[in-house]
Formats: C-alpha cells, sequence, structure tokens
C-alpha cells in the first residue's frame, strides 16, 4: 500500500493510492486518526486494517491524485533520527576524509523543520548555503527497544523519501550539525509511505536519487549505505526506544552541492526531486524566506 496524508476543507486526511485516485479513509470510517503514527500505535503496526477497510469505499471515498494537497506521510513523528556519513563516498567527498566513521553517526531533525511533497523548501534569508541530501526513511511501527540485526527490520511499517535539506554554513559552526539540519521548512518528507511488505527488507538494493532543475546530482544504491539499516537499529535501540511513527533517516550519497567545484545550492525558484526506487518521486519547489 501506499499511504499519504493530505488535507482538503475538512482537515488532515489520510488515504490509499490507488492508480490515479485516492481512497479517501476518513470518508469511509469518520473515526479514523488522520495521523499514520496514532494508527500504528493503536495497531502496534499491523496495517491490515487500513487495507480492508480501503476495501469498502464507495466510489464517493475516492478523489483525484492529481491536485491533490499532500500533507506529511506521518503528521507528528515524535523522533526524527538522522544518519550523517552512511554512503562512503559522501564521507570522501567532505571533510571527513580522513577520519571514515566506525559506528553510526546520529542527530536529529524536528517537526518544524519538515514540509510535505509539494511543498516549499525555504532557503533562509540568512545563508545561501542550502544544500540538497536524498535520502532514504524508514517509519517505525511497533514500539522496540533492544533489538538485533536479525530481528530489526521487523519494527519498519514503511518506507519513503526525504531531502535533508541543509543550511551548510550553518551546520559547520559546531562540532554538533542540529541547528543547520533544523532550519524551518528545509526537509522534503514524502510523496507518501509505502508499507514494508512492497520493498526489500532493510530497503536494500533501492536505486536512490537526487534531481535539481531535472539534472541529475546523486546517484547510488541504497546497498551501499556502510551501516545498513538493520544494523543502525540495532545499535541505535541499545539505549533508545523507538515508538510507532518514528522516523530513522538513513543518510545521503555522494554529490551533494558543497563539494562540488564550483559548489552548487538550492536557490528560489528551483526545484528538487528525490526518487527511490518502488517508493516514487519528492518533488519541492525552493523559495527564499518571506517570498
Amino acid at each position: 500500500m501506499r499511504i499519504v496524508g493530505f488535507k482538503d476543507t475538512q482537515g488532515l486526511r489520510l488515504g490509499i493510492v490507488e492508480g490515479d485516485q485516492v481512497i479517501d479513509l476518513q470518508a469511509v470510517d469518520a473515526g479514523l486518526p488522520a495521523d499514520l503514527g496514532a494508527i500504528l500505535r493503536r495497531t502496534n503496526g499491523d496495517l491490515k486494517a487500513l487495507s480492508d477497510l480501503a476495501k469498502k469505499a464507495p466510489a464517493s471515498a475516492r478523489v483525484p491524485l492529481k491536485g491533490l494537497s499532500f500533507a506529511l506521510p506521518v503528521a507528528s513523528p515524535g523522533k526524527i533520527v538522522c544518519l550523517g556519513l552512511n554512503y562512503l563516498g559522501h564521507v570522501k567527498e567532505g571533510r571527513y576524509a580522513d577520519n571514515v566513521p566506525k559506528f553510526p553517526t546520529y542527530f536529529m531533525r524536528g517537526l518544524t523543520s519538515l514540509t510535505p511533497h509539494e511543498g516549499p523548501i525555504v532557503r533562509p534569508k540568512i545563508s545561501d548555503t542550502l544544500d540538497f541530501e536524498a535520502e532514504l526513511v524508514a517509519v517505525i511501527g511497533k514500539r522496540v527497544r533492544g533489538l538485533t540485526k536479525e530481528n530489526a527490520c521487523s519494527c519498519i511499517a514503511g518506507w519513503s523519501c526525504f531531502n535533508d535539506g541543509s543550511v551548510r554554513e550553518w551546520q559547520k559552526r559546531t562540532t554538533q550539525w542540529d541547528v543547520g539540519k533544523n532550519f524551518d521548512a528545509t526537509g522534503g518528507f514524502g510523496p507518501w509511505m509505502v508499507t514494508a511488505d512492497e520493498l526489500p527488507a532493510g530497503g536494500k538494493g533501492l536505486k536512490i536519487q537526487s534531481r535539481l532543475n531535472g539534472d541529475v546530482m546523486q546517484s547510488d544504491n541504497t546497498d551501499n549505505m556502510m551501516f545498513p539499516v538493520a544494523e543502525t537499529l540495532a545499535d541505535l535501540t541499545t539505549g533508545i526506544t523507538l515508538e510507532p511513527g518514528d522516523l530513522l533517516v538513513t543518510g545521503t550519497p555522494e554529490g551533494v552541492g558543497q563539494s562540488r567545484k564550483p559548489p552548487v545550492f538550492m536557490k528560489d525558484g528551483d526545484v528538487c526531486e528525490i526518487e527511490i526506487e518502488g517508493i516514487g518521486i519528492l518533488r519541492n519547489p525552493i523559495v527564499d524566506e518571506g517570498r
């Protein structure tokens, strides 16, 4: 299933994408939460009920996918845990080339830093160093701690695309990256969540690409992660409980804008696309703050 968040005149909704249509789940069951995270908490990650609900949908519950006002796939993720330096090519193109990490490098993002599919990524007034980063994101379906590599993938409800928009100037001001990674509306997330049963375990073997104004900037495969998803989840949950609706954003390949000669940063009027095999295309226009 492709589960999509969207908005209409009645507010936030959840839908299931079927071809060029979306089944409005709240039109079938008005009591259904509009936040996928809330549903995952209620069902312990089992989404079969949504599939069953969609089968009961009358024609009146179907709306066109074209023109949909997209919302985040998970409306209010509790934790957004991100990996840096997870593809060797990306490590070698940057300032950590002589210090290849032995363990996963984590940082956090907040909800206000996110923007949905087709929503604007905002370049802040204070800097012109807004960079793109194509990333695969895992949506957590169950409350877990102490995972092993063998059972880690069982907690994943599904997958989506992410653009880890980074204000490089601010990211480099300190050894902690969080401010440069958390400017408002700099992280694209969407267009929907594809349930885990439709993709390879651990999100392995997927082509991942970023394009800026149609030009390919990054192109790689998730097989090339230094710290694959299962190993990362086992490491992370040694000390941190993950809960339904939490996100794990898994790092970017080489080709980011700051490492190009000359550097290429996102600017007002640009369009950035992140495409991941089996999921789809996350598309965001870039606009200047205050426009």
